[in-house]
């Protein structure tokens, strides 16, 4: 594969770095989102262009409408099938990445918001996946799936876990759990709350920009 090719096995736009690239920065859509709803969200949370940018787009298409990562049964417990789905076109997205754009995985960032948080979890802490230079979970969960666990028993990587306190959809319970489970494994977290409902509040993102270019310096 060419430098700067991605493999056409998932929908994605890429925003290249300003030189030569530092790092890369994945983020994952929600639910009944696409490729294009965190693409802005590159810029945000690289303002100096440092890194290469990708948000793919997932695979499904489901009620009401737009992409999905997987089919909802339950919250916290996606199901198996689409999810593995998912995560077997993920990885190989995510494999391919590396030699497409310079960058190893170690020095690449993935997060998501809602099922894209929960994907960056799976592939960011899946059993076999090489380790990332860190997640960002944006009013997600770890998943509880038959098929896969987290491989906690490992260095890093940090976590940044951001979640509102009147989420509607996905319970702030699921955040809290996932900070008490990723720090009783020694990983390090950096936790915000707010009063925000199933939405990303600026006010709990504000550093990080800071934080993806030290994970990934």
């Amino acid at each position: 594969m060419s430098a700067g090719a991605l493999p056409d096995t998932l929908v994605h736009r890429l925003r290249p770095a300003a030189g030569e690239p530092e790092g890369a920065l994945v983020l994952l859509h929600g639910r009944g989102a696409d490729e294009n709803d965190l693409f802005g969200f590159l810029d945000l949370l690289d303002p100096e262009r440092r890194l290469v940018g990708v948000t793919p787009g997932g695979p499904l298409f489901l009620p009401p409408g737009g992409r999905h990562w997987y089919v909802v049964p339950r919250v916290g417990f996606p199901d198996p099938d689409s999810f593995r789905q998912s995560y077997a076109l993920l990885d190989e997205f995510l494999g391919a990445l590396p030699g497409a754009t310079g960058v190893p995985w170690e020095r690449t960032v993935v997060g998501g918001f809602s099922q894209g948080a929960v994907m960056a979890y799976a592939l960011g802490l899946g059993k076999g996946r090489p380790t990332p230079a860190g997640i960002v979970a944006l009013s997600g969960f770890i998943p509880t799936v038959d098929g896969w666990e987290p491989d906690l028993d490992r260095p890093g990587p940090p976590v940044w876990i951001a979640h509102g306190r009147r989420d509607p959809v996905i319970s702030v319970d699921f955040a809290r759990d996932a900070r008490r489970r990723l720090e009783e494994a020694g990983l390090p977290v950096t936790y915000h709350e707010s009063d925000a409902g199933h939405q990303v509040d600026p006010r709990t993102v504000a550093g990080l920009p800071a934080w993806v270019a030290s994970a990934v310096g």
